[in-house]
């Protein structure tokens, strides 16, 4: 049975969130740049992931502002006020302070907030993170194919490859993405969020934090099992 949802307030945005587990330690996962906290459940292993991370921790997490079951806004913000969906979080499941853990986009969303709120930051664990956008996509040519997959087959799955690339042979796990894809954005709104992220540089903002970090990621085929599901 999965947790149940509720909503904190970022501003005058609601943000869904859940919270788990009763260990010792908070830890708040910042998703990737599409989430759906309540459909990550629909797949046994996510939901064993998930479950094992509750049976060390009080785990809280989130859907960004404009997607998942968070609400939409007119206009996406930066990353520096986006990264307030994570503090409202915080305090809404009241921890004070928490290790971090981000994937993708959240992982410069989380260390963005820990070089900002130190106080609140016990550590952090970066999966697949970048503090620069080319990083991730070095050129226009790749963005361009990351949109065009948005534009023509969001809602098949195919951004498995890239953000679960150990399922990424699985039929029934690329179903499982599909719904992920579709219920976490629209392709509008994926877009836009796409375009936004490809101006993140927090790499000033990462050289002030000296926190215990752990960063790990896909192996070196995923940009290539990504280029593979666009084309």
């Amino acid at each position: 049975m999965q947790p149940v949802t509720r909503y904190a307030k970022s501003g005058d945005v609601h943000i869904a969130y859940q919270v788990f587990g009763d260990g010792p330690i908070n830890l708040v996962l910042a998703p990737y740049f599409v989430s759906n906290i309540e459909v990550y459940w629909e797949h046994p292993a996510v939901a064993r992931w998930l479950l094992r991370l509750g049976s060390f921790a009080r785990v809280a997490m989130f859907d960004k502002r404009g997607t998942g079951m968070s609400d939409r806004v007119p206009e996406l913000p930066g990353l520096d006020q986006r990264m307030d969906d994570l503090r409202a979080v915080m305090d809404a499941a009241d921890m004070e302070q928490a290790a971090l853990l981000g994937a993708s986009e959240g992982a410069s969303l989380a260390a963005l907030f820990a070089a900002t709120y130190p106080a609140r930051s016990r550590a952090l664990i970066l999966y697949g993170g970048f503090a620069q956008f080319s990083s991730w996509l070095p050129t226009e040519k790749d963005l361009a194919e990351f949109l065009a997959y948005i534009d023509q087959a969001w809602g098949s799955g195919g951004s498995i490859a890239v953000f679960f690339p150990s399922l990424a042979n699985d039929p029934a796990a690329q179903q499982w993405m599909g719904r992920f894809e579709r219920l976490g954005a629209s392709p509008a709104a994926a877009t836009e969020l796409m375009r936004m992220n490809s101006q993140i540089d927090i790499s000033i903002s990462c050289q002030r934090s000296g926190f215990p970090h752990l960063s790990f990621t896909a192996p070196a085929t995923e940009q290539s099992m990504w280029r593979g599901a666009v084309i």
